[in-house]
């Protein structure tokens, strides 16, 4: 997300209004924690993927700032999350020794393949790179020609990978409320568009992930001014007919949680699956960084 300094003057705003407080509604059903993570670390916040290995500790975690950290969740006994151990924030490589040039560094959307490879989309210059590891150069995707002519600021925000390695993206924004979402697929060394994902009300796609089950987990997001931020998350069954059975796994209310942006859905010790997120705090001192957890209920 950028246009920072219209968003901060806004939400400056919002934080004085804040001062006088207001009543929640209830968090919604399956809610199981929302753990606010800090670190002495220049670099730390503007995170926009996530992704938590099944055994629930182990995480990659990606900044809007073309940057990534590596870490771990320490976790009671019962699964709620006590600590957050990385390492420092490290910038993303391009194809060679360097950095990612000024400019293509607006990293947003992150998903681990099953054997480890590791796919990073971008919004602003709208494109997918490719890690053998993720301390390792990028290797570029070949672009859909769609991703060129997508809304500026807007384009790539998810990215999720199945167990056989395809990959899905879409842009943040459909063109306008009550149109679809264009979903790209890449498998086979080529881009196609084979289906679309339905748009319902202002919320906008910030990420997504295929889960254990197999079904495709959407994070939507709906920043509504002055009063914040509401998330929802939906899945979808996976179909050669493209995308069916639509779920509202979750829906919170406006400022209940900060900008969510990340998710990972994974099973834990129970069986269950879980829908892991973190926050994009904007580098701005009156938001947090949060990761925030909610059960599938089904």
């Amino acid at each position: 997300m950028q246009k920072r300094a219209l968003f901060a003057l806004i939400m400056g705003f919002a934080l004085i209004g804040g001062l006088q407080g207001s009543a929640s509604p209830p968090l919604a059903e399956g809610f199981l924690q929302s753990y606010r993570w800090t670190a002495r670390d220049a670099n730390f916040g503007g995170f926009s993927g996530i992704h938590v290995w099944p055994d629930g500790q182990r995480i990659l975690v990606l900044s809007d700032k073309g940057m990534y950290v590596q870490g771990a969740i320490r976790r009671a006994a019962d699964g709620s999350i006590t600590g957050v151990e990385t390492g420092r924030v490290t910038p993303l490589r391009a194809r060679g020794d360097g950095a990612l040039a000024a400019g293509r560094t607006d990293s947003e959307g992150l998903a681990v393949a099953p054997d480890g490879r590791v796919f990073v989309s971008f919004e602003g210059a709208a494109r997918v790179l490719e890690y053998d590891r993720i301390t390792g150069p990028a290797a570029n995707l070949p672009e859909h020609p769609d991703f060129a002519r997508m809304q500026s600021n807007s384009s790539l925000e998810s990215l999720a990978v199945d167990g056989k390695g395809t990959l899905y993206t879409l842009p943040e924004r459909s063109g306008r409320v009550g149109v679809a979402f264009p979903v790209y697929r890449f498998r086979k060394g080529a881009w196609d568009q084979p289906f679309d994902l339905p748009r319902r009300g202002a919320f906008l796609a910030v990420d997504a992930d295929i889960g254990p089950d197999g079904r495709f987990y959407l994070l939507e997001r709906d920043f509504q001014g002055l009063a914040g931020f509401a998330s929802r998350v939906r899945s979808f069954a996976m179909t050669a007919a493209g995308l069916t059975d639509e779920r509202t796994e979750m829906e919170s209310g406006v400022g209940q949680h900060d900008n969510l942006e990340g998710l990972s859905v994974w099973r834990d010790g129970t069986g269950g699956l879980r829908m892991t997120m973190v926050s994009d705090d904007n580098f701005n001192f009156f938001q947090t960084t949060e990761i925030v957890e909610y059960r599938v209920m089904r």
